[in-house]
């Protein structure tokens, strides 16, 4: 017979059936000490493990790893998320926790899915309902992983070049690091494999994601990547996020490096939410630095990084990014032949006329509405780009590659927002029931949605996402372009969008504020 005392000393090699059958709760044990989850429909679910120690003794530098602990912590709640502007949830310096969820906890060596949030490197957590691991576990048999680790300027602010430390413009993805660090160390006893270990993540997390293939201290820790909506091609380039950090500083009244260390944090994310200086828009941005240290070179230029080629990689992107951002636009109907040009000039990233761009599209799309011409033009003269760019790269090297587009049509405000920014993450994670989703969970949504998860999860244990539940999905290749299409006709299409792709294919993208 198994007591609690019994579970308590000897947790690791009890099947999630044996607790929910005794009651009980599953400790794990992890290299600084013992862990005790919860069971949600016959997952194992550990949420708020320390993986780092408190970062505020160490602003701007370095996590370290945490210090022992005896007994058996409380792993039931999410950790504290970052600090931020506009956080929802509470938020600390001290942030370094991950949430687990496992079928068992048997040693089994299942395939590790660690999903890193979005937010733009400055807002989310891995708490988001959107990313429970549920019913991945439950669908594929698999470990799923969430993080949370420093955002914005107390993760990105680059203060090398005005006496700061030198790692200072990265340590939020060194945060990822050691968390991935912590997987491979401890995910054997959570029934994963630390040898089998995929990263994935939603615009931000994306960014982050192919950003850690170009660092040469995260690549051995992962196996596999794929980047959903994160398009970035650059880091931010260290003169400029030298100015930034400057800015940032004046802000918030710091006049030294030291003194900046000081500051109460609040101090701090107040200066956060100030116009970026170099943009003239939005809050200031802080992303990845090219800081020539921990990344030393850009994830997409001057190509892709022939050291990360043997990573298999998934590309992913939806039909209607934009419509996250003009939405307003797109609901009230008011976009009119008259102010077409001004509102797709106030969006794109690419250096073109916008008249050329609305006279060039009507050619395309002669029965397209203003507000569906908005829509196109936008996507992909904003979003679009850094996609095919990555594609693009990585078929001119070689490197194993698939690419997907959602086309699958939210049913917000009646299907106008199309397939927008974020909604292929309830999709990818088999959520679209849960709170925040905007799939809907209509039959469809949910037959896509185990067509997604399915190819994701297939991926992760074998580094390729064919599986029964989707067509044959080829590698991306420069010759045919050829893209799974994820709708309720799932396919695979040839250089969808081809005379979008020509018409923008005149101008270099360029990320904005780089």
């Amino acid at each position: 017979m198994i007591n609690r005392r019994m579970l308590l000393g000897a947790p690791l090699l009890i099947p999630a059936s044996a607790w929910g059958q005794r009651g009980g709760d599953p400790v794990a044990a992890t290299r600084h000490g013992r862990v005790r989850g919860t069971v949600e429909r016959g997952v194992l679910v550990f949420r708020g493990v320390r993986y780092g120690a408190d970062t505020r003794p160490r602003r701007f530098e370095r996590a370290l790893p945490p210090a022992r602990w005896s007994g058996v912590a409380d792993a039931t709640v999410y950790g504290a998320a970052a600090r931020q502007t506009r956080a929802d949830e509470p938020t600390s310096e001290d942030c370094l926790f991950l949430n687990v969820w496992t079928p068992a906890l048997d040693r089994g060596r299942r395939p590790v899915m660690v999903y890193f949030h979005g937010g733009a490197h400055a807002h989310g957590s891995g708490s988001d309902p959107l990313y429970d691991g549920g019913n991945l576990v439950r669908r594929g048999d698999v470990v799923v992983v969430t993080v949370n680790h420093r955002l914005a300027g107390l993760g990105y602010a680059y203060l090398a070049q005005l006496g700061g430390p030198a790692e200072s413009g990265n340590v939020g993805n060194l945060d990822l690091v050691l968390a991935l660090q912590w997987v491979r160390d401890n995910i054997a006893a959570f029934g994963g494999d630390p040898n089998c270990v995929m990263i994935f993540g939603q615009s931000g997390g994306g960014a982050k994601a192919i950003t850690l293939m170009a660092m040469p201290e995260a690549r051995p820790l992962f196996h596999r990547a794929a980047t959903m909506s994160g398009q970035h091609v650059t880091a931010a380039g260290p003169r400029n996020a030298t100015i930034r950090a400057r800015a940032w500083m004046e802000k918030a009244g710091a006049k030294s490096i030291a003194e900046l260390k000081s500051l109460p944090v609040e101090r701090l994310v107040e200066a956060m939410a100030m116009t970026d200086p170099i943009e003239r828009k939005g809050e200031i941005s802080f992303t990845s630095t090219l800081d020539h240290h921990v990344l030393p070179r850009h994830p997409f230029v001057p190509d892709a990084p022939f050291e990360a080629a043997h990573i298999p990689l998934i590309v992913g992107n939806t039909h209607d990014e934009t419509a996250l951002w003009i939405g307003d636009w797109l609901k009230r109907g008011d976009t009119s032949w008259d102010n077409l040009a001004e509102r797709i000039g106030s969006q794109i990233t690419k250096d073109v006329a916008p008249d050329w761009v609305v006279r060039r599209y009507r050619e395309i799309y002669p029965t397209k509405t203003p507000g569906q011409i908005l829509l196109a033009a936008t996507t992909a003269g904003r979003s679009w780009p850094g996609h095919l760019i990555q594609a693009e790269a990585r078929a001119r090297i070689g490197a194993p590659t698939w690419m997907y587009q959602l086309d699958f049509i939210s049913p917000e405000a009646g299907g106008v927002l199309g397939a927008f920014h974020t909604l292929d993450i309830p999709l990818v994670f088999d959520n679209v029931a849960a709170k925040g989703s905007r799939t809907g969970d209509s039959p469809a949504a949910r037959r896509l949605a185990g067509r997604m998860a399915d190819s994701f999860i297939a991926f992760a244990r074998a580094g390729d996402p064919n599986c029964a539940s989707v067509p044959l999905w080829p590698k991306f290749g420069l010759d045919q372009r050829r893209t799974m299409i994820f709708d309720a006709d799932t396919r695979v299409v040839s250089d969808p969008r081809r005379e979008e792709r020509l018409l923008w294919s005149v101008a270099p993208y360029i990320k904005p504020g780089g």
